[in-house]
């Protein structure tokens, strides 16, 4: 979950959900975006399609704010429909580049939405551009929707296989046409995607099963890596275009952003935390009198971090849940005041204390360096700072927004150096056998890795053709793109 010291933690991907043959299609999917609202918080989107035309409405801001008038619901009937929750790390921050796309295509409406990046679509746009083709957005999920519209294939299946056959990167999609809906992952299976069915056999997709259980579907399973499923009239069908390497599902799923209720790739994201916290404890415990978590993210770490050392757990940092992301911040003082806004320290059950901290990661360090303060202020005698992932040494290029490399606090310090930024008494990280053990497995295997830690170790699973500092509007050329 994203905490409100955003300038400092790695930002959400994206979110998506579909859903088909169901009356009140757009409904269970605004409720199923509401559910993956913590994947992206900058704008929304639905597409529907009543069996006679698509309709589509688009906005900036949260799923309540996008889909909260009755207006906009009944605009959306139809009995099938895909939606989108958008962080933007691809493409600017605006209307057009809002999620789900569509495009009248030969073949009929088609409409996509998509979680990751594709780490080929500058290549792609500028060999497509050249063929004639005028782009509406500086998304690259776009470049999807252009493949699938020149390819010389005769129906719309064979049409996408074709696409992508020619992307790059780490991606799962729905897709929206007259006659089906499709999910998709990409081969290594990084980004995730589950399939679920509500009591009339209606099928949805969604990021998560957090957002199953929002509508009341069951889980049936995870879309596997390089499968598209289709759901049409004709019932449901599985292809598996692609050869099938060993899957790399990203991990930072487990650590930081999957919801701790849902299930991903059959392990539960709670009880994966406590595990990596109570491995955590056994790597780097201390003596200390209080165990607390950076809120929310860092909570089921804490906890399993606390079980398995004894130290009393506490809640010694609140939470306002009610600030807004938009308050605006004129002045110095009032930005160092901006930290207390959002979280404030339970005094009580820190003053005189020695605090063992726990958090997800640290990215900046700046984050890390205000909380350790704030503990400090509230009368802590001593703060040692323990993380449930490694450091992370690497930007993402598979759909997480992250800083350029040299922005990394880990990248450019040891522990050492990083605790003496941050200003805590000690500083551990979990180790990355370590954290593989949290997620049942016996270490990691160097020539294998069971998942993608590229953000860890920089072995990234797939090539990054465009690999380059800036996004493709050159708006922010400073970060790392993604799609979204």
């Amino acid at each position: 979950m994203t905490t409100p010291f955003d300038d400092d933690h790695l930002r959400e991907e994206c979110g998506i959900f579909g859903i088909s043959r169901h009356a009140d299609a757009a409904r269970h999917v605004a409720l199923g975006l509401h559910a993956l609202q913590h994947r992206g918080q900058e704008a929304a989107g639905i597409v529907s399609f009543d069996g006679a035309r698509f309709q589509a409405h688009r906005a900036m801001g949260h799923v309540a704010e996008a889909f909260e008038s009755d207006k906009v619901m009944a605009d959306l009937a139809g009995y099938a429909a895909i939606g989108h929750v958008r962080y933007a790390t691809f493409g600017a921050t605006i209307l057009r580049n809002v999620q789900p796309l569509f495009a009248d295509l030969s073949f009929g409406g088609f409409a996509i939405a998509h979680n990751g990046n594709l780490t080929n679509a500058m290549a792609l746009r500028r060999r497509l551009v050249k063929t004639g083709c005028i782009f509406q957005s500086t998304s690259d999920t776009e470049v999807i929707l252009h493949l699938v519209a020149t390819s010389q294939k005769n129906n719309v299946v064979d049409r996408l296989i074709d696409a992508l056959r020619q992307i790059e990167g780490a991606y799962s999609l729905v897709a929206l046409t007259d006659s089906m809906m499709m999910g998709m992952r990409d081969p290594l299976g990084v980004r995730p995607l589950v399939m679920g069915k509500l009591a009339d056999d209606t099928i949805v997709f969604a990021s998560e099963t957090c957002a199953l259980d929002i509508i009341g579907a069951d889980f049936i399973r995870d879309v596997e890596p390089g499968e598209i499923v289709i759901v049409s009239d004709e019932g449901i069908t599985s292809l598996k275009p692609f050869d099938a390497p060993k899957p790399r599902f990203c991990i930072f799923e487990h650590i930081y952003f999957a919801r701790p209720d849902s299930v991903v790739e059959g392990r539960s994201v709670y009880d994966v935390r406590k595990h990596i916290g109570a491995e955590l404890a056994r790597e780097s415990g201390i003596d200390a009198d209080v165990v607390i978590p950076v809120p929310d993210s860092g909570v089921p770490a804490a906890i399993g971090f606390a079980a398995e050392t004894g130290i009393p757990f506490e809640l010694g940092i609140i939470r306002n849940h009610y600030v807004g992301r938009t308050f605006i911040e004129p002045t110095q003082q009032i930005r160092n005041l901006g930290v207390k806004l959002k979280h404030n320290a339970n005094r009580p059950q820190i003053e005189g204390k020695r605090v063992v901290l726990v958090d997800d990661s640290i990215v900046r360090g700046t984050t890390s360096l205000k909380i350790v303060q704030m503990v400090r202020d509230a009368g802590a005698r001593e703060v040692h700072m323990r993380i449930a992932s490694p450091p992370t040494t690497h930007s993402c290029f598979y759909g997480v927004d992250t800083p350029e490399r040299s922005q990394l606090l880990a990248a450019t310090h040891d522990v050492e150096g990083m605790r003496r930024f941050i200003q805590a008494d000690s500083l551990a990280f979990i180790s990355m056998d370590g954290l593989y053990r949290a997620m049942g497995a016996a270490g990691r295997n160097p020539a294998q890795p069971q998942f993608c830690d590229a953000c860890f170790t920089g072995d990234y699973p797939i090539s990054l053709t465009d690999h380059w500092g800036g996004d493709e509007d050159q708006s922010r050329p400073h970060r790392v793109k993604a799609a979204g």
